[in-house]
């Protein structure tokens, strides 16, 4: 896995929506365009959340995109994702490292903190997120970020860079424009009534500016 496949519509799976459904959504958005599927399930039940990360991964490993797993270095290493998002309240990097390895994949949440970003660069991280840059009805308390925060972040560190909160096909393109490598979508993406179509239409935002003069 290399950063530069770290590009475009980055899907988190939404709260509360688990099976079959689940799967049938996450096949929506990956066909339509969605290059990076993070699942995110904060409940207690271990079983489930395994077969569910199991089978997201064999998902995106058929479209031959990258699944990351939020929160949960074990899971991440069981189910055989490509690798682990943290938050402030998660394990350690450098912890993370040692048990997923070199190979995997390490994200980290930066809020509006540049220096955050800084750091985690310097200790190993893959790629970083700066958020909120909308209200987010996922985190309605979230702190806000500023694009600015994506400009410096493309300039001053060699990893890719993604915005996250209170995104839609509507608004995303300013931030990408700013640096985002990737968007990260959770109702803007999967709260559509067409998923396949709403990815798709994300999608066509980073082609359109990887077009651009």
């Amino acid at each position: 896995m290399t950063h530069q496949q770290l590009h475009g519509l980055y899907a988190i799976t939404p709260h509360g929506t688990t099976g079959p459904r689940l799967l049938e959504m996450a096949r929506q958005a990956l066909e339509g365009g969605a290059r990076i599927l993070q699942y995110r399930d904060k409940s207690r039940d271990r079983q489930r959340r395994l077969e569910e990360a199991r089978a997201l991964n064999a998902l995106c490993r058929r479209r031959d995109a990258t699944f990351i797993v939020n929160d949960d270095v074990e899971l991440a290493l069981a189910c055989g994702a490509h690798g682990v998002h943290l938050g402030r309240e998660d394990a350690a990097l450098e912890e993370a490292r040692r048990r997923v390895g070199d190979a995997a994949l390490i994200g980290v949440s930066c809020y509006d903190d540049f220096g955050r970003a800084r750091e985690a660069a310097a200790r190993g991280a893959d790629y970083v997120a700066f958020g909120a840059f909308f209200p987010s009805p996922t985190k309605p308390g979230a702190v806000r970020a500023d694009p600015a925060l994506l400009r410096r972040a493309r300039k001053e560190l060699a990893l890719p860079v993604v915005a996250i909160g209170g995104i839609t096909a509507e608004n995303a393109l300013p931030l990408i424009e700013a640096g985002a490598h990737m968007v990260a979508v959770i109702q803007g993406l999967f709260g559509r009534p067409d998923i396949r179509a709403a990815a798709r239409r994300f999608a066509d935002l980073f082609d359109t500016v990887r077009g651009a003069p």
